[in-house]
């Protein structure tokens, strides 16, 4: 039985929950730098243009320059990640906003969500097999949205746009032959131009607060590593453990998200609360029933074997 069916490899434990934690706690530096003056669209412009020097020194220690440079060559590769470039700046910006607005909570909705709505899409779009588990899980997180949209007045927008724009930039990457180091690169380079026109804008006008002061600075710096080191991080554990594993740790952000959402003191209404259980009883029977799923190609796997 091959390493990755037979067993977790604990430094791949570790370093996907490293991972999920830095995800989870990402609102606290967009929490932090707006309330050093950075508005959400400065951070977002900021996140833009300094990805694109961490996510080349990935590649450099990588040896994928060649890949990234075959990418920007193919017309088609580099359009898909054009659009995919898109996707992602959207559930940035939106992101990015939720919590510098104290709409964190709802945030971390959209996050539990998503790993559910990328099933039903692989179920309409790519024709996989949605089981029991996980259409009891779907109907859970269904039964949790509408009650956030009773609590909140409203359909969660925020929470509901998060879901489909990662899941719709899932699915593009999913079509395309670029690995995650290189599809990064070539997304904060096509973003790179649009960053770096408005920090100039900003900076014209004396209202770039990222240039204001060495701690200015600082705080627009540490966008970089921020957004690159927990997708460095995933893209070597991801590879190392088994999609269940992956599926339960993957939990680990968005509680993180909640609970930065309850610290900064977003309301919290008992409608609010029973809408989260029904969203945790979701994301529990979805991790539930990835390791029995697991389980089973492990015995499969140990029957096909000789001996």
């Amino acid at each position: 039985m091959t390493r990755s069916l037979a067993a977790n490899d604990p430094r791949a434990v570790g370093t996907a929950i490293a991972c999920y934690t830095l995800w989870g706690l990402l609102p606290l530096l967009f929490m932090a730098m707006a309330a050093h003056g950075f508005g959400a669209p400065e951070i977002l412009a900021h996140r833009a243009v300094w990805s694109v020097f961490v996510a080349g020194l990935v590649l450099l220690l990588a040896g994928q320059w060649g890949e990234a440079k075959q990418v920007l060559a193919t017309p088609r590769i580099f359009a898909w990640l054009a659009l995919s470039a898109i996707m992602i700046a959207i559930n940035w910006s939106l992101y990015v906003f939720a919590t510098t607005h104290h709409a964190t909570l709802e945030a971390s909705l959209g996050y539990y969500i998503n790993p559910l709505l990328n099933m039903a899409a692989g179920a309409v779009l790519f024709r996989e097999r949605i089981d029991r588990w996980s259409g009891a899980a779907i109907a859970l997180a269904a039964v949790g949205v509408a009650i956030q949209t009773v609590a909140l007045g409203h359909v969660p927008i925020i929470g509901l746009t998060l879901a489909v724009s990662f899941c719709a930039y899932a699915v593009i990457r999913k079509r395309v032959h670029a690995s995650a180091q290189t599809g990064l690169f070539v997304e904060c380079l096509v973003l790179l131009p649009f960053g770096a026109l408005f920090l100039a804008w900003l900076a014209t006008h004396g209202q770039a607060t990222g240039f204001s002061s060495p701690s200015g600075l600082a705080w627009a710096l540490v966008n970089g590593p921020a957004t690159v080191i927990p997708l460095a991080l995933f893209a070597w554990s991801a590879r190392r453990l088994p999609l269940s594993t992956v599926g339960f740790i993957q939990f680990l952000a968005p509680t993180l998200q909640f609970a930065c959402g309850v610290w900064a003191g977003e309301p919290l209404t008992v409608l609010r609360i029973a809408s989260f259980v029904f969203i945790w009883a979701g994301a529990g029977v979805f991790a539930l029933g990835a390791a029995f799923r697991s389980r089973a190609a492990r015995r499969a796997v140990a029957l096909a074997e000789p001996g």
